[in-house]
């Protein structure tokens, strides 16, 4: 029986990737540095989960002695705290997926808990929901794991197992939403069938172990084709009978 719905943020919940590719490369130009991150360059760091990562594993390509001498770490940090601030300034403009809030508001009256994991930081989170949910957006979720919930980040499950360990449900009970495969493959390693809306940056990615793969979640005015079904967005009810097949092929 589905108990619990569990979110990842970035891609899934809103397309932040440009956000956050702007707010990388304003930080950059703050602190007087020539680095820029194009699309192509951005997309290809979207493999290393977390902000702190993808600058260390840039520089350390650019030029691996100045990223291993004495205070690099101390850079890395000054550079995504500012990195930080110009994204909270841009967030708050960026829309949620289709069907995100209606789900979000059907989950509950039906009392279906709702949690977060990910690996983007409260910060992040925040600056993301406070302009659609408001800001006491934290009430909507029984849990809320995050960058700061675990050190191992995905495609490892300890974001996910977090998230499981304070619903005090297994995972065969839940379901994860993801938008890309290291979100896949953590959510997975966890026991979570995942339900995987790619966005521009991660589709073509592989999603074949996904409970199922679309467009976006849909909404009356914006449907999605959803195979097998005559409706036109996920709703509950979907849900409910997608995860309760592959609880069916699976026992």
């Amino acid at each position: 029986m589905l108990k619990a719905l569990v979110f990842d943020v970035d891609g899934t919940l809103a397309d932040t990737e440009e956000a956050h590719r702007a707010a990388f490369n304003a930080a950059f130009t703050d602190a007087g540095l020539a680095w820029h991150w194009s699309v192509p360059t951005y997309a290809r760091l979207l493999d290393v989960a977390g902000g702190r990562e993808r600058i260390r594993h840039f520089w350390q390509a650019a030029d691996p002695a100045a990223a291993r001498a004495p205070g690099a770490d101390a850079v890395v940090d000054m550079l995504h705290a500012r990195k930080t601030r110009h994204y909270a300034h841009l967030a708050g403009q960026v829309a949620l997926r289709p069907g995100i809030r209606r789900l979000v508001r059907e989950a509950h009256p039906a009392r279906l808990p709702l949690a977060i994991a990910s690996t983007t930081t409260p910060d992040n989170i925040d600056a993301l929901l406070r302009a659609p949910f408001g800001r006491n957006w934290r009430a909507l979720f029984a849990a809320v794991c995050d960058a700061g919930t675990t050190a191992v980040k995905k495609p490892a499950p300890d974001v996910y197992l977090a998230a499981l360990a304070v619903l005090g449900l297994p995972g065969a009970d839940c379901l994860a939403f993801e938008d890309s495969a290291n979100g896949l493959r953590a959510a997975c390693a966890a026991g979570i069938p995942a339900l995987v809306t790619p966005t521009a940056w991660t589709r073509g990615q592989d999603f074949s172990s996904a409970l199922l793969c679309l467009d976006h979640l849909g909404d009356p005015a914006d449907p999605v084709d959803l195979p097998g079904s005559a409706r036109r967005w996920v709703d509950l009810a979907v849900l409910r009978r997608r995860h309760a097949a592959r609880h069916e092929e699976l026992t």
